[in-house]
């Protein structure tokens, strides 16, 4: 079944095409015969593999015969060679070959019916056939198989068990959904199957990137996540299902085509009855639909409905496994809802909630909801849905939660259905304002924020609603979720500054104002009102959630200002408290501001993305996908970055999006992947993240500014626009009220860098005035960074150097060598192999403005060269490949003949397992790895001396060919059992 629209492309056929290809030419012998057979639903896609594979062998030198069954009673006999016979004399030009296709038909043509010529005929066929070839191997392609005459089948017995003496090649396609009962063509295939030289493929449907990869190609561009979630759900992986709905998609139809609504119709049209009441009672359903359920709703015997089950599935429009039976296409359901008259599909639902409300069970509730609600019962379906909510809540399914809340408060406004008596029964009495109040906190759990903000102010117009401090202290929560920090401080200093708030209202607000304090960079301020919160939460039993989000914050501004190891000992006792309280945001919390501070200003970036990598596991086990598993993915992304791991950084941020975050979360991994791109040099990927990033932080989000302001920069150097850049960091000094040294001198290298490109291009006029504010801003983190703690100093000292070698370029035009030396080996020694990359350029381009070392100048070039290539930080190559053309200087062997597209990463599980040639004392070793434990930890939990561990660590390295602890990590965590 194609498409009479447009063609698409073939996709994840690979690998079926390679087996056909082996099985019908590349392993057969002369004189061997062999065939496959190929099955699947319609539209799998089995006429555009067969037309492929035809063209392929074709091109490989076989003679194709190409032909197609019919659909009816009378068809003459032999029609599908008779047809691929006249198709091949159509086009035939060599003389010897027209002629024995001709002599072939007049075969057809003079036969004379009798038993006794049966045999006679399919001797001169295949005798026929033989001319035809002329010696080149031929091959026989067939469709619609399920149709054949009497005559083909038998043609093909003789011929395939080697009685034609002929190398003849056979593939068929059939549809699956028509080989049932007594269908002739079952025994022939089980004859045939006797042969090895006989195989049977079930073309399957496509796989989920197939999928997404066949809706792109038809659209023009990839699909939005959501709409690429509904069109995998609607097609099922079906090919003609998905180039239809992605057709509908690109020229902006709703609903579904009549073509594929009439495909479905007519296969569901050919069910007998009780396999049709089947299928329309599993596309009512909820999928699974248990086999009890089934029973109870369609009400057939036993036998009957086994019987029933068995047609709708060869039928293809049903799947069976343990847990019940689903639609193979969701789209079916779509197409029969318009089938059914109101009153029946009520009826329908009625059934499976009264089934299910005898089998009472708390997995049943968000079932029962939907059904009592379908069935026009709101009364009914309202206790349901509230008790589905609080089921997901307990296991932590906070979307799911919020889903049914939200299905709550809608069942709550909807008036009684009228009774037959014209009467309506009495309203279920329920708490509007606690409906409000769960549907809120779910929806901010569930990265909703928007709408956790709508709630929340629709329940403070609630006159049951909770006390005021109450609600100021939500609404800064949701508000800083949502990126809004500015009015998300203002609400909780309300609470702080207000007399009439509880105690613990007060120590809630500090914890949380500390924290945010703390994501601001306002470590001095985070610190200060964290050791608040915990003078106040001495006082207040139950405060362990404020204890937590306190001994973070102040942990991580010990850490930075003051004492990084005892700033990190308070931040693993936070995590430990968190771990046993066992509060999802609570856990979140510790581990995510132990892996920030770790990646970032401590510069521990292998144990801390490892510490992140973990972190996001377990609040994914939390229920908080989609809210701090971003986060801490966003963490990892940008550790990984830092040591040069781009490739390994890139599947994680496209993981951490399949969530779609909002908010800040976005933000974060927006801001985490436009890091990748300005490396890659992406420019329009970089530009597309960055204005959705300035779009999101126009209500308010300083966190966020700083980082979007130097990214701008740098993307705009790349681009050559120095004005651009100049303006962004200029505006970033103005703004800034952030402790964080290492940011702030982020920031005043990338302004001085392009003053300094500026000054060399002359692109623009040199500016004293933002020279002399950049200048003033090192003077004042080189001031800042004494005072902060030595690992906090050791990066900024990194990023001093880029900013004093940066100003000797303005002084003098070419810069100093000795300077860009000495920030090529501090970043060295800080595994940031970027930054050292483009020191050892800038130290090579000093060397030659000075025409001296040329020989070291080179061997730079070359080092950055490859350091550079091996990130695939392209526009950083392309300028060291710039300069050394103007030097004469060979930085590789061979030139690139044209750039080359980096890969996109996809990430997928390994096919074999990588941890084979390991111990099992080892994997135990790189397990504990794997959670960012240190040797002597390990050492402490396994009872073997930390020399030992260090010993096996140093195995396990050299087996995974392996470096570092984040790449031995990531090998495991791809392969652990479960």
């Amino acid at each position: 079944m194609a498409s009479e629209v447009d063609t698409a492309p073939l996709v994840g056929r690979t690998g079926t095409m390679a087996t056909l290809r082996s099985a019908l030419y590349d392993d057969l012998r002369p004189g061997q015969t062999g065939a496959v057979f190929l099955t699947g639903e319609s539209g799998v896609g089995k006429t555009r593999l067969l037309s492929e594979v035809g063209d392929q062998l074709r091109q490989a030198g076989a003679l194709v015969l190409t032909g197609a069954c019919l659909d009816i009673g009378d068809a003459s006999p032999l029609h599908p060679v008779r047809q691929a016979l006249r198709r091949l004399d159509a086009e035939q030009d060599e003389a010897r070959t027209a002629s024995a296709v001709r002599g072939l038909l007049q075969v057809f043509d003079e036969e004379t019916p009798g038993p006794d010529g049966a045999g006679a005929l399919l001797e001169r066929v295949a005798q026929g056939l033989h001319l035809v070839a002329g010696g080149r191997p031929l091959v026989l392609v067939l469709d619609d198989l399920q149709w054949v005459d009497r005559s083909t089948r038998q043609l093909l017995l003789y011929l395939l068990a080697g009685l034609g003496d002929l190398q003849l090649s056979v593939l068929a396609a059939i549809r699956a959904e028509s080989l049932r009962g007594a269908h002739p063509l079952r025994r022939v295939l089980t004859e045939l199957r006797r042969l090895r030289s006989v195989q049977v493929v079930d073309l399957l449907p496509l796989d989920r990137a197939a999928t997404d990869e066949l809706a792109a190609a038809v659209v023009g561009a990839p699909l939005p996540p959501e709409a690429a979630d509904q069109l995998w759900r609607r097609s099922g992986g079906n090919p003609f299902v998905a180039e239809e709905l992605a057709r509908d998609r690109r020229d902006g139809r709703d609903g579904i085509s009549d073509t594929v609504r009439e495909v479905f119709l007519d296969r569901v049209d050919a069910l007998p009855q009780p396999a049709h009441a089947v299928v329309h009672a599993v596309a009512v359903g909820v999928e699974p639909v248990e086999h009890w359920l089934l029973a109870q709703v369609v009400r057939l015997p036993e036998e009957e409905l086994l019987d029933a089950v068995r047609e709708a599935v060869a039928h293809r429009l049903l799947v069976g496994a343990d847990d019940g039976y689903r639609l193979r296409h969701r789209l079916v359901a779509e197409v029969l809802a318009g089938e059914l008259l109101p009153a029946e599909r009520a009826a329908l639902h009625r059934r499976f909630a009264e089934a299910l409300t005898a089998a009472p069970a708390e997995l049943h509730q968000a079932r029962l909801a939907h059904h009592w609600r379908h069935a026009g019962e709101p009364a009914r379906a309202l206790p349901a849905a509230m008790a589905a909510a609080r089921e997901a809540e307990r296991l932590h399914g906070y979307a799911e939660a919020h889903r049914h809340w939200s299905a709550a408060l809608t069942l709550a406004t909807e008036p009684p259905p009228v009774l037959a008596d014209g009467g309506r029964p009495e309203p279920v009495e329920v708490d509007r304002a606690e409906l409000l109040s769960h549907a809120a906190e779910a929806a901010h759990h569930s990265g909703e924020h928007a709408r956790a903000l709508t709630l929340l102010e629709e329940l403070a117009g609630d006159p049951s609603g909770p006390p005021v401090c109450a609600l100021h202290i939500r609404r800064a929560r949701y508000l800083a979720a949502a990126g809004r920090s500015a009015p998300a401080e203002e609400e909780y200093r309300r609470v702080l500054a207000s007399p009439d708030c509880t105690p613990h209202e007060r120590c809630t607000a500090a914890a949380r104002l500390a924290e945010l304090l703390l994501h601001l960079g306002r470590y001095a301020e985070a610190g200060e009102q964290a050791r608040e919160a915990l003078a106040l939460a001495a006082d207040v039993p139950g405060s362990t959630s404020e204890v937590v989000m306190a001994s973070a914050a102040l942990g991580f501004s010990e850490a930075f200002l003051e004492d990084p190891a005892a700033g990190l000992a308070v931040m693993r006792r936070a995590l430990d408290t968190a771990e046993r309280s066992g509060g999802p945001e609570d856990v979140a919390c510790a581990y995510l501001h132990l892996a920030d501070l770790m990646t970032g200003p401590l510069n521990i970036l292998e144990e801390g993305v490892v510490v992140a990598r973990r972190g996001a596991e377990r609040v994914a086990e939390l229920g908080l996908g989609r809210t701090w598993e971003t986060r801490l993915l966003a963490v990892a992304t940008n550790g990984l970055f830092r040591v040069g791991q781009w490739a390994e950084a890139e599947k994680v941020v496209a993981a951490a999006l399949r969530h779609r975050p909002s908010g800040a979360d976005a933000v974060e991994l927006l801001l985490a992947r436009c890091r990748l791109s300005v490396g890659y040099g992406d420019v329009e990927a970089s530009d597309r993240d960055l204005e959705a990033v300035a779009t999101m932080l126009a209500g308010g989000g300083a966190r966020h500014v700083l980082p979007m302001l130097i990214l701008r920069a740098g993307l705009s150097m790349w681009q050559g626009r120095h004005d651009l850049a100049r303006q962004a960091v200029q505006r970033g000094l103005t703004e800034s009220r952030s402790d964080d040294v290492i940011v702030l001198a982020t920031l005043a290298w990338h302004g001085l860098r392009a003053e300094a490109e500026a000054a060399a291009g002359r692109t623009i006029e040199p500016d004293p005035n933002a020279v002399r504010r950049l200048r003033e801003a090192v003077d004042r983190v080189t001031r800042k960074s004494a005072r902060a703690g030595a690992p906090v100093r050791y990066v900024a000292d990194g990023f001093l150097a880029l900013c004093d070698a940066e100003l000797s370029r303005l002084d003098d035009g070419r810069g100093d060598p000795a300077l860009w030396e000495r920030s090529a080996l501090e970043w060295d020694r800080r595994n940031h192999p970027y930054p050292a990359a483009y020191s050892r350029l800038r130290q090579a381009e000093a060397l030659l403005g000075r025409r001296s070392r040329v020989a070291t100048a080179g061997k730079l070039l070359r080092q950055a060269y490859e350091m550079a290539q091996s990130l695939g930080a392209v526009p950083l190559t392309a300028e060291i490949r710039t300069i050394a053309s103007r030097a004469r200087v060979t930085v590789d062997a061979a030139p690139d003949p044209a750039p080359v597209p980096r890969p996109r990463a996809a990430p997928a599980g390994p096919a074999v397992d990588e941890l084979a040639t390991l111990t099992a004392r080892e994997r135990e070793v790189l397990a504990a790895v794997a959670e960012g434990l240190t040797n002597r930890e390990i050492g402490q939990r396994l009872f073997i001396s930390e020399r030992t561990i260090g010993v096996h660590v140093s195995h396990i390295f050299d087996k995974l060919q392996v470096r570092t602890r984040v790449q031995a990590s990531a090998i495991y965590l791809r392969n652990r059992p479960g």
